[in-house]
């Protein structure tokens, strides 16, 4: 069975029950990133086989996984953060997986689109998630243009880099609009700063910001 497994997107006591069964009781950890999931794993006390799985070698490596859980195996799926395959690896090895009709089981869990969507106030009955902005700003652009006429609340990931930039297009665009700047969440320093584009551009111009960001525009 290959069973995908959320893992905490900060605060590392967000792992559930049955993710730590799930971890116990694999034979294999496939890991975004093995270095950083070992941290995970060595917190849980977990010592188990693993291999990477990441965005530039998940098309041969899932091939190769599939074999092993055909043959019997139980692989745990797990990145660096969140839930497998949201703007993670992991849609091609699950997606081989069905083909194949091998079982596949995934563990509710942690997820900084859903934590950041409750946590800014907006309306969370109906939402758009558009993964990470694109980097072009052309395309940046177009992509704050649709969710500035979209009728329900949309999600994005956002660089700390490009955020002062994407909120400059925010305020040229609509400075009115309201907007949710979700930040370092679950961790020490958690930050919702929610507000007219306009008021959140000046902030961060005047404090350029750190960590994981997700933002979340209101319809």
């Amino acid at each position: 069975m290959l069973t995908v497994v959320p893992t905490p997107i900060g605060n590392l006591q967000d792992i559930t029950l049955r993710a730590v069964e799930a971890l116990r009781g694999a034979d294999l950890i496939a890991a975004e990133d093995t270095r950083h999931s070992g941290i995970l794993l060595h917190h849980l006390g977990i010592k188990k086989p693993m291999v990477s799985l990441h965005e530039h070698n998940e098309a041969f490596r899932s091939s190769t996984l599939v074999e092993e859980i055909a043959q019997g195996k139980s692989i745990a799926l797990i990145t660096d953060a969140g839930m497998p395959g949201i703007s993670d690896p992991g849609f091609r090895l699950i997606r081989a997986c069905r083909e194949r009709d091998l079982p596949v089981t995934v563990l509710p869990g942690p997820s900084a689109v859903l934590t950041a969507l409750v946590g800014s106030g907006l309306p969370a009955n109906a939402f758009y998630f558009g993964g990470f902005l694109p980097v072009k700003s052309g395309q940046r652009r177009t992509e704050i243009e649709r969710a500035l006429v979209r009728e329900e609340t949309s999600v994005f990931f956002e660089s700390p880099h490009r955020l002062v930039k994407t909120l400059a297009v925010l305020h040229e665009l609509a400075p009115g609009a309201v907007i949710c700047v979700a930040r370092e969440l679950t961790k020490k320093f958690e930050e919702y700063r929610r507000g007219p584009a306009a008021e959140l551009l000046a902030h961060y111009q005047e404090r350029p910001p750190k960590g994981e960001i997700t933002l979340v525009i209101a319809p």
